[in-house]
């Protein structure tokens, strides 16, 4: 990974999306720091299309599409998107699964976290999983004692090998059934609302991200960046973001902000 201070200027004046994962990399220790939503109404006021792509429950994600200065977002790993029409004054949701199949996956889901509770110690299920419409959210670290990383790859693998799918956060396990991740709902969003593939426009987006999870975009975007503390999980991953900010979770997200603007 390269220092993000050694981003080309020229790429930075051309970068118009900004997409962006929500826990440790806008957050900081648990917090929203005013650094990363200075950073996101700045990127906003300068025309920049910002659309956080998160593991977190579609309950956060209405909050967060509603009163965020952001294009939308992306939520469960790719479960859904939801943007706001402030000038209709309506919500736009979009879902990868109609409601009876998400229900369904959702009983086989909580059948496996019984299993969970009977096979592992330590581990909780995430306190906003109520809030949650597809995938099932297991607390490593957030409200828990921090497992092991070797517990933490072990229950990811449980649940692989029960044929859901599964990806390692920052914070949880995130499991569904159903092939779509945080890349196939980017790219229905990017069509349905700015009318455009993301390879039409893969030269002026960025990602930023942290852990895991977010393999799949720092794979597909060749102008991919970890904030700082993606180094926890580099060795869990086979790729890793092609750049790195000096500085951790929401500050590494404004010092990526600052660079894009002050080249623009």
């Amino acid at each position: 990974m390269k220092p993000f201070s050694t981003f080309d200027p020229q790429i930075a004046r051309q970068i118009n999306y900004v997409l962006c994962d929500m826990d440790d990399t806008l957050t900081l220790d648990g917090q929203l720091p005013a650094a990363s939503y200075e950073a996101l109404e700045a990127l906003a006021k300068a025309g920049l299309h910002v659309v956080v792509v998160t593991g977190r429950p579609a309950g956060w994600c209405d909050m967060m599409a509603r009163f965020w200065p952001i294009s939308g977002v992306v939520g469960e790993n790719g479960a859904f998107f939801y943007r706001y029409d402030h000038a209709n004054k309506r919500m736009i949701r979009a879902y990868e699964q109609d409601e009876t199949t998400r229900a369904t996956h959702m009983a086989r889901l909580q059948a496996l976290y019984d299993e969970v509770k009977a096979e592992f110690s330590g581990f909780a299920i995430s306190a906003d999983q109520a809030f949650r419409v597809s995938d099932l959210a297991i607390d490593f670290c957030e409200d828990v004692a921090p497992q092991t990383m070797e517990d933490v790859v072990r229950l990811r693998d449980f649940f692989e090998a029960r044929g859901a799918t599964a990806k390692i956060s920052s914070i949880h396990v995130n499991a569904w059934f159903g092939d779509f991740d945080k890349l196939s709902m980017s790219e229905r969003f990017f069509k349905e609302i700015f009318g455009k593939s993301i390879g039409e426009v893969l030269d002026q987006t960025i990602y930023v991200g942290d852990s895991p999870n977010d393999e799949p975009m720092f794979q597909h975007f060749p102008h991919s960046v970890g904030v700082a503390n993606v180094a926890s999980f580099v060795n869990q991953m086979t790729n890793p973001p092609n750049w790195v900010t000096s500085a951790e979770g929401g500050h590494g997200f404004r010092e990526i902000a600052d660079h894009l603007l002050c080249h623009r």
